[in-house]
């Protein structure tokens, strides 16, 4: 019980002193309630008992001004001070919420900003007893501008976006099928189309500067080669055009010998004309030979260069395509798996085939997070995607869902064979746990499995997969169950 109530119950059952209700006898009750108390309390009350059986009024009295000296009045000034801290604490808040924070966020309307800022200076001055209501009636005002303003701006905002998703539009329905710029366009149209948080847009905005830096480079290259290519074919040509002037020129020689054989008059004559015939067809042959050489290196050139700007191209595809893929795993990202999941489906419609789909979702994954770190949270995830991959026919996917969440796409597999496939990795997962920094990480996860119906649309599909996994949860984790 505490001190009070102590002090209370004995004041209400006072006992045989307070038959007689003078002062004689309410002084000794008081005493005997105050010794019934704990502590330095009832050490008081003591003092006060003897105080009273030996009717020692005047020290009765000093130890009753002790009390409310060192109790009482202590007592009732900290309440009143906690009570004006608070005031002053509660004005202090408002005043920095109204006055600074709203004014920086009411920077773009002056006016509305120079108001709240005139309401903070206000708000710091009042004391409790002041008026309020033109204060209150001046924030009210306040609030109902910043909502009018707000509104105007978020209509600003969606319109500016629907301009800049126009644009995009435009922008890729001029690009060829083929451009490696198209992905790019469609990533931003697809996070325009939601509603994205800070981080989601920060790395999507780093994931397009690294990848706009990696594809410049690819494309320098490109020109780089695209120019010395051009500069082996101006030589190659400059090379045949010297190889038809050297064989105008011996044509034009063996005129010469021709008229000179027949005005030679002896044998000898004959024999040095012979002889200068054979010398320029040596010659033409060693030029004709060289120049051979020449073009052949040429050809082989333009041909390393034509292979080079082919690899440099299929770099530039493969770079566009990391916006299919999770940065972190190398798993399919949401929209790679949307891409995969369009055209095996309609592969599966056309051919009637089955296409299965398992949800995946880690077991307390939180829990691994705060033993082994994020870090070694990525070192499972990672894991994981390794182990599938491996497990996996090569026409079937993995994607990176959510956090923990994966997704599997398995074409032409019926469902008794999907969950099959599913457990066969879960075991797997069992026998081969992640390591990080020497310290194994063993986890397991739970699964859904679902086979797509005739028309059914991804979603759906998806819908199923999941509700299937969290049973599998609420049976008991690390287990694979099936959505029929």
């Amino acid at each position: 019980m505490s001190i009070d109530r102590r002090f209370t119950a004995s004041l209400r059952d006072p006992g045989p002193a307070l038959a007689d209700t003078g002062p004689l006898a309410v002084l000794p009750a008081f005493a005997d309630g105050m010794a019934a108390l704990p502590g330095e309390l009832g050490g008081l009350g003591k003092r006060l008992q003897s105080a009273a059986r030996g009717e020692d009024w005047r020290s009765y009295q000093r130890l009753l001004q002790q009390f409310l000296d060192k109790y009482l009045r202590d007592f009732a000034r900290s309440l009143d001070n906690g009570a004006m801290a608070e005031s002053d604490q509660l004005r202090e808040l408002l005043r920095q919420a109204v006055g600074v924070a709203l004014a920086s966020l009411l920077q773009p309307r002056p006016a509305l900003a120079g108001e709240s800022t005139a309401l903070g200076s206000e708000l710091k001055q009042w004391r409790p007893g002041s008026d309020l209501a033109p204060l209150a009636l001046r924030v009210r005002e306040l609030c109902h501008q910043v909502g009018v303003h707000a509104g105007e701006t978020a209509e600003q905002q969606a319109l500016l976006l629907g301009l800049f998703d126009l644009l995009l539009e435009n922008l890729f329905e001029l690009l060829d099928d083929g451009s490696w710029l198209r992905g790019q366009v469609a990533v931003v149209r697809e996070l325009l189309a939601g509603n994205p948080d800070r981080q989601t847009l920060e790395a999507t905005r780093q994931g397009l500067r690294e990848l706009a830096y990696q594809q410049g480079l690819l494309k320098q290259g490109i020109d780089q080669s695209k120019d010395a290519m051009r500069v082996m074919m101006v030589s190659f040509v400059e090379r045949l055009d010297g190889m038809a002037a050297s064989t105008g020129e011996f044509q034009s020689r063996l005129e010469v010998h021709m008229g000179a054989i027949r005005q030679a008059r002896t044998i000898a004559d004959l024999g040095h004309s012979l002889e200068d015939v054979l010398d320029d067809t040596a010659r033409l042959q060693a030029q004709a030979l060289q120049s051979r050489e020449q073009m052949l290196a040429a050809r082989a050139e333009v041909d390393a260069a034509e292979d080079r700007i082919r690899e440099l191209e299929a770099r530039l595809r493969d770079v566009g395509d990391l916006l299919r893929s999770d940065p972190l795993t190398g798993a399919l990202n949401r929209r790679g798996f949307e891409e995969e999941y369009a055209r095996e489906s309609v592969r599966a419609e056309r051919q009637a085939h089955p296409l299965s789909l398992a949800v995946i979702d880690l077991d307390e994954f939180s829990r691994l997070n705060a033993r082994h770190g994020h870090a070694g949270g990525d070192v499972a995830l990672r894991h994981l995607v390794s182990l599938a991959r491996a497990t996996l026919r090569a026409g079937d996917a993995i994607c990176r869902h959510g956090g923990e969440e994966f997704v599997l796409l398995l074409p032409g597999t019926p469902l008794a064979e999907a969950q099959a496939v599913v457990q066969r990795l879960q075991k797997r997962l069992a026998a081969e746990p992640a390591v990080h920094e020497g310290q194994r990480i063993t986890f397991a996860f739970s699964a859904g499995v679902a086979v797509r119906q005739l028309g059914e649309d991804r979603d759906h599909l998806l819908r199923r997969a999941d509700r299937a996994m969290y049973q599998a949860k609420r049976d008991g984790r690390n287990r694979v169950s099936v959505a029929h």
